[in-house]
């Protein structure tokens, strides 16, 4: 037999045996124990052999694991990578916005355009005249600024109430309606808006926010409008003031309405401080008038600076 033909039964041969789980090695024991007289003898080989072979095995296992560890030394390293993405964003806040910036400056424009116009309301609430101020908005289907007196809101939290549940935005008028109040300390401008800002919150109650600060008569300060902006309320301006607190009667508010209105769109009327009926009627000719001149109505800009 020549040697392509040994090499091939010496294949053929190691086949076999492992078919039955022995290797030739193994086998090969097996023969020289069963040659040898002793069976204690012969045990002890088998024993050895198989011994032998096992070794044999886990050595071949660990260099297969080594070779493809040096192949491969990132074979895990993409999985790593994930899971420490994962935690790099779980340690961030999840699901956060940066929070509202709100302009230091006075806001005049409406949110709803140039062609808008802003009807806010001032000091109130007021028991008698609040509610009936809220039924001629509704019959217009219109939404306006209340800027509230804290200890008013306090007093009526029904009505403040009334004017978010009806759509309406709430603005802050200062605890006691000081129009002289930009000549006083910092701490004393801040202790107002502030404590006002709490009570009309507390009384609106379900969460609803304080979303304007007007300073009685205009008597704003760089101060106050700093505490005001960076507690998210906007400082609220006006550019006409209808005159109405001083009830020159309803045909005047009216008129002043529609000879100011080129100033800008944000509107000034009241609804606490004294009998308003004059405000109701003038409010309802004047929302009328709007609608014919086909002039919508919205709520001043919060965010967005100031144009004007």
């Amino acid at each position: 037999m020549d040697e392509q033909g040994t090499t091939n039964e010496m294949n053929a041969a190691d086949a076999a045996h492992a078919t039955d789980g022995t290797s030739a090695t193994e086998a090969t024991s097996v023969t020289d124990a069963k040659r040898t007289t002793d069976p204690t003898q012969a045990k002890r080989q088998r024993i050895r052999a198989r011994t032998a072979v096992a070794a044999s095995a886990v050595a071949v296992a660990a260099t297969i694991w080594a070779v493809t560890t040096l192949v491969d030394p990132g074979h895990d390293a993409p999985h790593q990578s994930v899971s420490r993405q994962k935690d790099t964003g779980a340690a961030g806040p999840q699901g956060q916005q940066p929070g509202e910036r709100i302009p230091e400056g006075i806001a005049h424009a409406s949110e709803n355009g140039a062609d808008a116009v802003n009807i806010t309301i001032d000091d109130g609430p007021d028991p008698r005249w609040t509610p009936k101020v809220l039924e001629v908005l509704a019959e217009h289907d219109v939404k306006a600024a209340f800027c509230m007196v804290g200890p008013q809101a306090k007093a009526h939290p029904d009505l403040v109430k009334q004017v978010v549940a009806a759509g309406h935005r709430l603005c802050d008028h200062t605890m006691d309606h000081d129009t002289a109040m930009d000549k006083k300390p910092v701490a004393y401008q801040e202790q107002q808006i502030l404590d006002a800002k709490k009570l009309i919150e507390e009384a609106a109650g379900g969460g609803a926010k304080v979303e304007y600060y007007r300073a009685p008569g205009g008597a704003f300060t760089p101060d106050s409008r700093r505490i005001a902006a960076a507690h998210g309320m906007r400082p609220l301006g006006w550019n006409v003031d209808t005159k109405d607190f001083g009830k020159p009667g309803v045909a005047a508010i009216v008129d002043a309405v529609k000879r100011e209105l080129g100033n800008g769109p944000t509107v000034l009327f009241h609804d606490g401080g004294g009998n308003r009926a004059q405000t109701v009627e003038a409010l309802d000719q004047v929302l009328a008038w709007l609608k014919e001149q086909g002039r919508p109505t919205g709520f001043p800009v919060r965010t967005a600076p100031d144009p004007s």
